[in-house]
């Protein structure tokens, strides 16, 4: 005992010396090393605050209480400061530290998998109209309906996942003990006394193909009052290695590391769930940015109408003043002034809730911020109609969205974690035998009794603690053995019931895989035919401003020279209102129809050159687009 002392002591003086985590240091998520920084396997991690800073370049483009967005500064300002994305961006993270925890045998938490679509238009808030596909309200929805979405909820069926962490054991205890005895004849006295200590230590490691290996040392020193031992005091100790191997359930390096194929699978899932909602933001982003631009089109159109209600009101006050028209019609007029006025303040207002929005959206923390909750937005792109429509075959279209589509994906590997799953399931169902072995070294030593008078110790037990050390590496005294134990569940009706829900589950997600993937086809084939309809809705509704100009024209040349009514002016810019109206709002929906079909075709990220690597990082390297006049 005396000799193990040092050692003892080593080991505590290299657990108070080990180096500290510095608590300021960014989240590592490496995997802690066995005897590398050994402190730091029982300390917590440090994790960074919430970083609620906007990114500058937001303040880069606000100049004069205005900011000045194009298009792709939107895109980008979304990537570095929405919060959808950025809480996205832990996905990949949550994962990581699921396959660390695969990897020491624990069981699956699971991984986020919800997608927010994103901020909803004031048009479809006003409405409950949906956007699409590429930006609707608010909601969540994962690629699988079966998908994990995280918690503390931990389930696992099928055979037991072994335990892969290594682990060190050790005890000591020392004790005293006073027995009576009633025949002092045969013991020699009458009442035995001891004093005892008895220390063990030991490292148990288990193996992916199940094999769980035991080393362990034992020693023990004895000291009584007792007058018939030969050694006294004396110490006793062991070494011994044990192992055991499950040979039917349980068995093989398959069944044993699903865990960490599905927790590896995990993190292709979570840069794909991320993907998925970089996709869906900057989607509703654009749609914003565009509606954005219709809206402020459309106050330009309610402007311009309400100039001219304000022009006929004018000249009909002329001429009631002249006596040439009757003064109803000032009223007539003033009626439609007040109707153009109450058009533009709600074009105007859905301008301010439209910015208000985008605000919210492209900015950590929201309009809080006097300077950007006050500042207008100045939109710098303007919507336009392309000279033609690239034709491209379904059968093409449906092709690249089957190869970019990220759910689809996410699906496909979902379908592989059930399929490695059931591995377990169906070790499960085996009879449980196992094979276990140990080796063991027996040592003795200790002093002779001096209570005895006729002390008859051997000679070759006669030392101290290096005696018995000697004895224990010589294998003086060994113990060996193996033994086989069999469990056979005569019914096994729980692992055929896991085994047959693993199955139809599997069948289910494979149906909604063949779902999913109709339902893609569906979506192409409908945005093809809606940005063709978007595009016929639009060059429709640009003749038909056309003609209600020319019309507004004519009518107002034919009551200049009497041969038409007031009633009739004003019906004529009416019609040409409400064309223009429907021309802004046509340009509107083509522009939504093409953020359709970029996201149902898997090609958004490409169409805007965004990098997905820069949107993991939340910098976007390109520069700020230039300021116009600047």
């Amino acid at each position: 005992m005396s000799r193990l002392k040092p050692i003892l002591a080593q080991l505590c003086v290299l657990l108070v010396i080990a180096p500290l985590t510095n608590a300021q240091d960014r989240v590592n998520l490496s995997e802690p090393q066995l005897f590398r920084n050994f402190r730091t396997n029982y300390q917590t991690r440090f994790i960074p605050p919430v970083n609620l800073a906007n990114s500058g370049r937001l303040d880069s483009l606000l100049r004069a209480g205005k900011i000045y967005l194009s298009l792709q500064d939107a895109i980008a300002l979304a990537l570095e400061n929405n919060l959808d994305i950025e809480l996205a961006r832990y996905a990949p993270e949550v994962a990581q530290v699921d396959l660390m925890r695969a990897r020491a045998g624990g069981l699956l938490r699971g991984i986020p998998t919800a997608i927010r679509q994103g901020p909803a238009s004031v048009q479809s808030q006003v409405t409950g109209g949906a956007t699409g596909g590429a930006g609707g309200g608010r909601g969540t929805g994962g690629a699988d309906d079966t998908s994990s979405a995280g918690g503390t909820i931990i389930t696992q069926t099928g055979a037991v996942i072994p335990v892969l962490d290594p682990g060190f054991f050790a005890s000591y205890n020392a004790g005293h003990r006073s027995s009576p005895q009633s025949n002092s004849v045969t013991i020699g006295t009458n009442a035995l006394v001891f004093d005892s200590q008895a220390t063990a230590f030991g490292y148990q490691q288990s193996f992916l193909y199940g094999t769980q290996v035991t080393y362990a040392f034992n020693y023990s020193a004895f000291k009584s009052n007792n007058r018939l031992s030969d050694l006294n005091p004396s110490g006793s100790g062991n070494m011994s290695l044990s192992f055991s191997q499950p040979l039917l359930r349980g068995f093989g390096l398959a069944v044993n590391n699903r865990n960490i194929r599905i927790a590896k699978n995990d993190l292709r899932v979570s840069d794909l769930v991320f993907e998925q909602q970089v996709i869906t933001t900057v989607s509703a982003i654009i749609n914003l940015y565009w509606d954005l631009v219709s809206f402020n089109e459309d106050v330009k159109v309610r402007k311009q109408a309400s100039a001219l209600s304000e022009k006929l009101y004018s000249d009909n006050k002329k001429q009631v003043e002249i006596g040439t028209l009757a003064p109803i019609e000032i009223v007539r007029a003033e009626a439609e002034i007040a109707s153009r006025q109450q058009d533009l303040t709600l074009s105007e207002t859905s301008v301010l809730q439209q910015e208000t929005i985008i605000k919210n959206a492209l900015s950590r923390t929201g309009t809080s911020s006097p300077a950007v909750s006050e500042a207008r937005i100045v939109p710098t792109d303007s919507l336009q109609l392309s000279t033609s429509e690239p034709i491209e075959p379904i059968q093409d279209l449906v092709e690249s969205a089957m190869k970019s589509r990220p759910e689809l994906k996410q699906t496909e590997v979902n379908i592989e974690n059930t399929k490695i799953g059931m591995l377990g399931n169906k070790s499960q169902l085996r009879p449980s035998l196992d094979v276990t072995g140990s080796f063991q070294n027996n040592g003795l030593a200790g002093q002779a009794n001096v209570l005895r008078s006729n002390a008859l110790a051997d000679p070759f037990f006669v030392g101290g603690f290096g005696n018995t050390l000697s004895q224990i590496f010589r294998r003086n005294y060994p113990d060996y053995g193996i033994g086989f134990s069999l469990s056979v569940p005569l019914r096994n009706r729980s692992a055929q019931a896991d085994y047959i829900r693993e199955s139809l589950q599997l069948r289910q997600a494979e149906i909604r895989q063949r779902q999913q993937l109709n339902q893609i086809r569906v979506d192409v084939q409908n945005a093809q035919i809606g940005v063709t309809q978007a595009r016929a809705r639009y060059l429709t509704a640009q003749k038909n401003r056309n003609l209600q100009e020319q019309t507004l024209d004519a009518e107002q040349k034919k009551y200049a020279l009497g041969a038409s009514t007031i009633f009739f002016v004003i019906q004529a810019q009416r019609d040409l209102a409400t064309a223009q109206a429907q021309e802004v709002s046509a340009m509107a929906a083509y522009s939504r129809a093409k953020v359709q079909m970029e996201f149902v075709t898997g090609q958004t990220l490409k169409a805007h050159d965004i990098d997905i690597g820069e949107a993991k990082k939340g910098k976007v390297a390109r520069a700020p687009s230039a300021i116009p006049g600047e």
